[in-house]
């Protein structure tokens, strides 16, 4: 059974028109564990690849659990086993669709109408596995402190290691890294007519991904496990 660095619990599409796009678009399959030939968007501001090179490592997904290594006494097998016996006490959950959306400084698809299902199932997930997470490094602390959090955010930190959890998560599957003000519209304007006919409504998140980082940082999905509670 493969090793890997870090391991996440995340939302991927099913094979599809929807998870093909995406892979083309940010230059990996984790699924594959390849990268694909480039999608061809026109009217971008810069070329596919520079507009994509932080969310590329990832592949396209919702985070439900954030990257963690494993704790001391854990392993992938246990951290399986568990995952599943989660899954099949929750319930898929879901919203109206999708929809392109500009967050901070970057595209992502979020949900359309009442998301708050999505948040439960994720507030489980993070909750239900944290005996799998190692405490994050220092350097990790330090780095998310530096972007300035909320006390919530903080307390969130300090006690699930990631501050954007629970209360204060926000369900989303990131197309872009940041982008300048001048330039966010071009590329909404450009992936809108793409992304339209492949988005899902309803949107339903039915199974738990699990993912895992490589060596080289990129992630692969690992194992679907569904909802069946």
């Amino acid at each position: 059974m493969e090793t890997f660095e870090r391991y996440a619990v995340y939302y991927a599409p099913e094979p599809g028109p929807l998870a093909s796009f995406a892979a083309g678009w940010l230059g990996w399959d984790p699924a594959s564990g390849t990268c694909p030939e480039p999608v061809a968007v026109e009217g971008l501001p810069r070329p596919r690849a520079a507009l994509t090179e932080e969310p590329r490592r990832y592949g396209f997904h919702g985070t439900l659990k954030p990257p963690f290594r494993l704790a001391a006494g854990s392993s992938r097998a246990a951290l399986e086993d568990d995952l599943a016996g989660l899954a099949t006490g929750l319930a898929a959950a879901g919203a109206d669709g999708l929809a392109l959306t500009r967050i901070g400084g970057f595209l992502a698809l979020t949900p359309d109408g009442d998301s708050r299902a999505i948040a439960r199932v994720a507030a489980e997930v993070v909750a239900g596995l944290d005996r799998h997470r190692a405490p994050a490094p220092p350097e990790e602390i330090a780095r998310r402190r530096a972007t300035g959090l909320s006390p919530r955010q903080e307390a969130h930190l300090a006690h699930w290691g990631y501050p954007y959890v629970m209360d204060e998560f926000r369900f989303h599957l990131t197309l872009t890294g940041k982008l300048a003000p001048d330039e966010a519209g071009a590329v909404e304007a450009a992936l809108a007519p793409h992304l339209a006919p492949l988005l899902p409504r309803p949107f339903r998140l039915a199974d738990l991904c699990l993912f895992g980082e490589d060596a080289e940082r990129r992630f692969h999905l690992i194992a679907r496990f569904p909802l069946t509670g």
